[in-house]
């Protein structure tokens, strides 16, 4: 079975990815790599506490490996710093890197390009997979998850700190890719398939930061205790 790490951001897309990746069958997730701010250690686009990605990662028994960078890094330092935590992985056997893209040529062309210069390769276990089929699948099956960020030139505010459940599909204004694959709306997944146990987690005030409304989370002290 060929080893490999997965890009984990904590959302749905993410968790839809490693449980694809444990049907399959031909991969084994050994690592959950997350990439979280140097001034706040929250994850760049979805605002999740590291301490909360730590324990989604505890909870599903994978080792978790954070990646810190500026709250707004520049190319050079993004890239530069995940290559060195790829290399640090790829020295420990991993050659592949589980990503949760489903449609964006462009973006899997840079991952691509990327991987390629340090001798690695992307897998891709959602590609082409559609949305509404997907997010149907991730409900039925009993995961569950908190809209955690949305971005407002297309959604109100108010969808961040909503379940991520049929009413919200429901209430998806028009031209709102279901999964958010545009970056419309981002999640925070607590409990599901894989998951040993759920996290626990409180939420606190919704904030405005530039174009997104952001619900933040916060570790019961139950979590903080272990």
């Amino acid at each position: 079975m060929r080893r490999a790490v997965l890009n984990w951001s904590g959302g749905k897309d993410s968790v839809l990815s490693l449980d694809a990746m444990a049907r399959s069958q031909d991969y084994e997730v050994t690592t959950l790599l997350a990439t979280v701010s140097e001034e706040d250690e929250l994850a760049l686009m979805h605002r999740i506490p590291a301490r909360l990605l730590h324990r989604q990662a505890a909870s599903l028994g994978i080792p978790l490996r954070l990646v810190h960078v500026p709250r707004e890094p520049s190319n050079e330092i993004y890239e530069a710093r995940h290559a060195e935590a790829l290399r640090e992985l790829q020295g420990r056997g991993i050659r592949f890197v589980v990503f949760g893209d489903r449609y964006l040529e462009d973006v899997r062309a840079y991952r691509e390009k990327n991987l390629a210069r340090i001798g690695m390769k992307g897998v891709f276990p959602l590609w082409k997979d559609p949305s509404a089929v997907a997010i149907r699948s991730f409900i039925d099956r009993g995961f569950k998850a908190v809209v955690v960020t949305v971005d407002t030139r297309v959604m109100p505010a108010e969808y961040a700190g909503r379940p991520l459940d049929d009413t919200f599909l429901d209430d998806l204004p028009e031209g709102v890719d279901y999964c958010g694959e545009r970056g419309e709306f981002h999640s925070f997944v607590y409990d599901g398939p894989g998951f040993s146990e759920p996290v626990s987690w409180e939420a606190g005030e919704r904030s405005q930061e530039g174009e997104y409304a952001c619900l933040a989370l916060h570790p019961t002290e139950q979590d903080l205790d272990r």
